[in-house]
């Protein structure tokens, strides 16, 4: 009855590109079975279906495409957990938290999106360690990154890894993107230009970071 307006599909969640599927809709096995609908022509933005699956008919589908379509429907958007210790100076942000710890505050925040098995995101992690280490005692100047495929932020689009983007205080909804060297000093150069809490912190100092 919906045929044209929606294709359907349907999907395991353990193997092969399946279990791919899955994690990238944000489905474990303990969820099934579930309803999940992607809006390609929005960068693959999910809705979840909100009925229980046991009782599903022909109209409660035809209302939740109806709700999709009329633009009500609230986007689902992965997040793992909130970690119970986030005192290491690289801060780790998940979907749920991002807006309190990147856009609700009055820091400097500079952000490596990054996958788990990206090689470059792992050749990386040991630099971007020492970065913040070595900018630790510069308060207002948060150093972080989170997993873009445990987690999404609504507006935040990253296509590829690793990713950097600078968020300067007072203007958190216009990052900027990191360009600068992927080593310590390329990294130190860049801030210093970019971070006024850097610069801040560097002022009347007789040796600057």
């Amino acid at each position: 009855k919906l045929k044209g307006e929606i294709l359907f599909v349907v999907s395991g969640a353990t193997e092969g590109i399946q279990q791919r599927l899955a994690e990238f809709i944000g489905v474990e096995e303990s969820n099934l079975p579930t309803i999940r609908l992607l809006d390609p022509a929005n960068n693959m933005k999910k809705f979840n279906f909100g009925g229980k699956t046991e009782s599903i008919t022909v109209d409660s589908l035809r209302e939740f495409v109806k709700e999709f379509k009329s633009g009500t429907l609230q986007p689902f958007l992965k997040s793992q957990d909130i970690p119970a210790d986030n005192s290491e100076p690289v801060k780790v942000l998940v979907g749920k938290q991002f807006r309190e710890l990147v856009i609700d505050n009055n820091n400097d925040v500079l952000v490596e999106f990054y996958a788990p098995w990206c090689g470059h995101c792992k050749k990386l992690a040991p630099i971007y360690d020492e970065v913040a280490a070595y900018f630790k005692d510069v308060s207002d100047l948060t150093i972080a990154k989170m997993d873009a495929t445990a987690n999404e932020v609504d507006g935040v689009d990253i296509r590829g890894y690793p990713t950097i983007k600078f968020y300067p205080k007072g203007s958190k909804n216009s990052p900027i993107d990191y360009e600068g060297g992927r080593d310590l000093e390329g990294f130190k150069t860049w801030l210093k230009e970019h971070s006024a809490a850097v610069k801040g912190y560097n002022s009347g100092r007789s040796e600057e970071l």
